[in-house]
C-alpha cells in the first residue's frame, strides 16, 4: 500500500472561522467539493500554503463538538483497511466510505 496523501482535518461547526484564520496564517483555498456524508451535504474546503502544507476544513452541524482527524489517501482501500484494523481502528461508518 502506498500512501498519496496525508493531512488534518477539522470538522466544525464554524467553518467559516477556521478557514479565515488558515487564510491569516496563509492557506489558500485549492478547492471546495460537496458530498453527502449520510447526514446530508457536507463541504470540505481543502487549503494549501507555500510550503505545500494542507489542511482539510469540513462544515457540520451534526457534532457536537469539534474534531480533529486524519486523511490518508492510499492506493489500496482494502489493503488500508486491513492494517488500520489489525490496530485496533475502527470506521464509525462500518463498511460506507464518502468517495470525493
Amino acid at each position: 500500500m502506498k500512501i498519496t496523501g496525508f493531512n488534518p482535518m477539522v470538522v466544525s461547526k464554524d467553518a467559516d472561522k477556521l478557514i479565515a484564520l488558515f487564510e491569516e496564517l496563509g492557506f489558500e483555498i485549492r478547492h471546495q467539493p460537496v458530498a453527502d456524508a449520510g447526514h446530508g451535504d457536507v463541504t470540505t474546503t481543502r487549503m494549501k500554503d507555500t510550503n505545500g502544507n494542507y489542511i482539510d476544513i469540513v462544515n457540520s452541524d451534526f457534532l457536537p463538538q469539534d474534531l480533529t482527524e486524519i486523511r490518508i489517501n492510499v492506493d489500496d482501500l482494502e489493503e488500508a483497511c486491513s492494517i488500520f484494523t489489525a490496530h485496533g481502528f475502527q470506521n464509525t461508518r462500518g463498511d460506507a466510505t464518502v468517495d470525493l
